[in-house]
C-alpha cells in the first residue's frame, strides 16, 4: 500500500498545508485510488499528482467537520468531467447522505456514474477478500470515526526447488500444488502441496485516525498496525486545550502509537498557529516517546 498526503493542515488551510486528505493506493495491481477525508481545495491538490478523479473508487469520511468535507461536493463532480464513469462508494458517518445529497441538488449538479452512499457504524465495512476495512468511534464533538485497511495474508510460496529435488516436473502441476492439493504423479507417488508451500505472507495494515481526543478503544484500531496516521493538533503543553475540543497532542499521539505496538507513526493534522520553524520542535515532542515517529507534508509518499 501507498499513502499521498493531500492536506495535513488542522481547520483553516496554511501556508505550505492545505486541509485534510490524504490518499491511499491498494498496491501496483489496481489501477484505483482510495481517499480519505476531502477539505477544500482537494481537488487541486490532485492536479500535482498522479491522481484523476476518474481513479477514485473509494472515499471514506471521517465526519462532518468542513475542512474534511468541504471539497467532495466538488470533487463528485469533477469526477464526471474527468471522465470517471465507474461506480463510487462513500463511506462516512450519518449525515453523509443528505450532506452530498443537498448539496448537489442546490447547486444544480450531478453525477454521472453510479453513486452509493454508505452511512457507517463500528465494525467491518468493506471486505472483498483482499482488504478489509473496519472502523470505529473516536472522541470528537460530532461523530467521528478511525479506519483501518488491513491487507489479507497471503498464501506463502511454492518451494519449485524442493519439488523439482523430489523428482516433480514443471507444469500444470504445480498450480495444484500451490493451491495446497494433494496430486498422484504417473510413477504413483502422491505429493501434498501443503509440505512445499512457505510460511504466510502477512498482510500489511495502517490505521488512520479522524479527529479525536484519547479513548481506550483507540488502541484496538491501532494494535500492532504497520502505520498509524494520527492527529497531532496540539504541542504537548495544550493538552487541556486540545481535548476539551476533541483534538489530541504531539505526546498524546506518541503514546497511543508506544502503547498499541505500531511500527511507525505518522502525526499530521497540525493547527495553522504553527509555522515551519515550530514543526522540529512538536516532531521532537513524538520522538522522545515514540522513536519512529515521521511528520506528514502535504505530497508526501510513504509505503506501507
Amino acid at each position: 500500500m501507498e499513502l499521498l498526503f493531500l492536506g495535513t493542515s488542522a481547520g483553516v488551510p496554511a501556508p505550505g498545508r492545505n486541509v485534510s486528505a490524504l490518499a491511499l493506493h491498494p498496491g501496483a495491481q489496481h489501477a484505483t485510488w482510495w481517499l480519505f477525508d476531502c477539505g477544500e481545495g482537494t481537488q487541486h491538490q490532485m492536479l500535482r499528482t498522479q491522481i484523476n478523479p476518474g481513479k477514485l473508487d473509494k472515499i471514506f469520511i471521517t465526519h462532518l467537520h468542513g475542512d474534511h468535507i468541504f471539497g467532495l461536493p466538488g470533487l463528485l463532480c469533477s469526477r464526471s468531467m474527468a471522465g470517471g464513469s465507474g461506480p463510487l462508494t462513500l463511506y462516512g458517518p450519518p449525515g453523509l447522505r443528505e450532506y452530498v445529497q443537498l448539496s448537489l441538488t442546490m447547486s444544480g449538479s450531478w453525477t454521472d456514474y453510479p453513486l452509493d452512499i454508505v452511512e457507517v457504524s463500528e465494525g467491518v465495512i468493506f471486505d472483498d477478500g483482499e482488504f478489509e476495512v473496519r472502523c470505529v468511534a473516536l472522541n470528537h464533538p460530532v461523530v467521528c470515526f478511525g479506519y483501518r485497511v488491513s491487507a489479507h495474508d497471503k498464501p506463502g510460496a511454492l518451494d519449485a526447488a524442493a519439488l523439482s529435488a523430489s523428482g516433480v516436473p514443471p507444469g500444470p502441476l504445480f498450480q495444484r500444488l500451490k493451491r495446497g492439493e494433494t496430486v498422484q504423479l504417473e510413477d504413483g507417488r502422491w505429493i501434498d502441496g501443503r509440505q512445499y508451500i512457505g510460511q504466510p505472507v502477512k498482510g500489511k495494515s495502517v490505521a488512520i485516525f479522524g479527529d479525536t481526543a484519547p479513548l481506550d478503544s483507540a488502541r484496538l484500531l491501532a494494535a500492532e498496525a504497520d502505520m498509524l496516521v494520527h492527529e497531532a493538533t496540539l504541542e504537548a503543553s495544550l493538552a487541556q486545550k486540545a481535548n476539551s475540543r476533541g483534538h489530541a497532542t504531539t505526546v498524546q499521539a506518541a503514546t497511543l502509537a508506544r502503547e498499541a505496538g505500531v511500527k511507525t507513526l505518522v502525526i499530521t493534522h497540525f493547527s495553522s498557529r504553527y509555522r515551519r520553524a515550530d514543526f522540529p520542535r512538536l516532531l521532537a515532542e513524538c520522538r522522545a516517546i515514540f522513536p519512529d515517529t515521521l511528520m506528514a507534508e502535504d505530497f508526501m509518499q510513504l509505503e506501507v
